[in-house]
């Protein structure tokens, strides 16, 4: 931002000198026209170091830069793919060579088939070629559960998962051209039985998928296995890795599923705000409300302006309560 307004003063020079009265409203034109963009153009964003968020309507994307190549955390949806393709080669004229997915979402694994086909496996020695001519796709790693669901949905073979882990977590330590370690860490039972969250230890980033967004309510996908105490652990999971430079502030940077870049700060603000929801949509469980009577009590009332319509949460969050209590 502070760059923006010296380049704008810049522009007006003599002319807001002489027209002091205009310069609020001229200052405001070229602010909007500064952050005016399509909503499916690619922004990017050094995080730390190595480390750049891709971010765009439809979802964030991770990518760790290396002397040799580049790993991205999920490939965004399939409409985006050679958007995201022009940005990386913006960032770096090396191939892909690793694809972690944090859920078999199609928003998160839709550039997977043609981002890996465009990619290298790194072989031995062997990492010559670049993203446009490379001869072996990237190597995609997953938890098991989704490569379960991506072949169960007959998902293209070039998209599904290549590597997958079952354990509770996948280290990738360290990788080598990159100088990192890399720590996947399994969530189950979050916004799906699928999801990962992915620490780039050395650069203290932390990239959360969907079990974390900052612009909206929790997906819980109970079809998939989701459930509203699981996304709270997951949360929690994610406070437990990160470092706060002080009082929760700055330190560890996150990369959300969706939304601004953030820290531990905004982690622990929307775990409060999960877990007051569910506790207020408990309390009416006990008290045998209906579905349509716990919607009624608006439990989400003083968060739907920042998260907006808070239904389809609520509804997740009692089915989710409801259905652990029947077992």
């Amino acid at each position: 931002m502070r760059a923006t307004f010296r380049a704008t003063g810049s522009l007006f020079g003599s002319e807001a000198k002489a027209s002091r009265g205009r310069m609020p409203a001229l200052l405001l034109i070229a602010v909007a026209s500064a952050f005016a963009q399509p909503s499916d153009e690619i922004r990017t964003l050094q995080v730390r170091s190595n480390v750049y968020m891709l971010s765009r309507t439809g979802g964030n994307i991770t990518v760790l830069t290396g002397p040799d190549g580049l790993l991205l955390v999920d490939t965004g949806a399939a409409n985006m793919t050679d958007s995201v393709i022009a940005a990386l080669r913006k960032l770096s004229d090396k191939p892909v060579l690793y694809i972690i997915n944090t859920s078999a979402d199609a928003d998160h694994t839709g550039g997977n088939e043609k981002i890996a086909a465009a990619g290298k496996t790194l072989t031995g020695g062997n990492v010559a070629g670049d993203i446009a001519d490379a001869a072996e796709g990237a190597a995609v790693f997953a938890h098991e559960n989704v490569l379960n669901r991506m072949s169960a949905a007959k998902t293209p073979f070039r998209a599904i998962p290549t590597d997958t882990y079952h354990t509770d977590q996948m280290r990738l330590s360290p990788l080598f051209h990159f100088g990192e370690a890399v720590q996947i860490v399994y969530q189950p039972s979050a916004h799906t039985d699928g999801d990962s969250i992915v620490y780039f230890r050395r650069s203290d980033v932390i990239a959360t998928g969907d079990v974390f967004s900052t612009d909206r309510y929790p997906v819980i996908d109970l079809k998939t296995g989701g459930s509203i105490n699981g996304v709270i652990d997951g949360l929690n999971r994610i406070l437990d890795l990160a470092f706060p430079e002080f009082r929760l502030e700055g330190g560890t940077m996150i990369v959300p599923g969706h939304g601004r870049l953030c820290d531990s700060a905004d982690v622990a603000y929307y775990r409060d705000m999960v877990t007051i929801v569910r506790d207020r949509i408990q309390d009416l469980i006990r008290k045998d409300r209906t579905l349509e009577q716990v919607k009624a009590a608006k439990p989400t009332s003083d968060y739907d302006p920042r998260y907006g319509n808070g239904d389809a949460f609520v509804e997740s969050v009692y089915n989710s309560l409801t259905r652990s209590r029947a077992r």
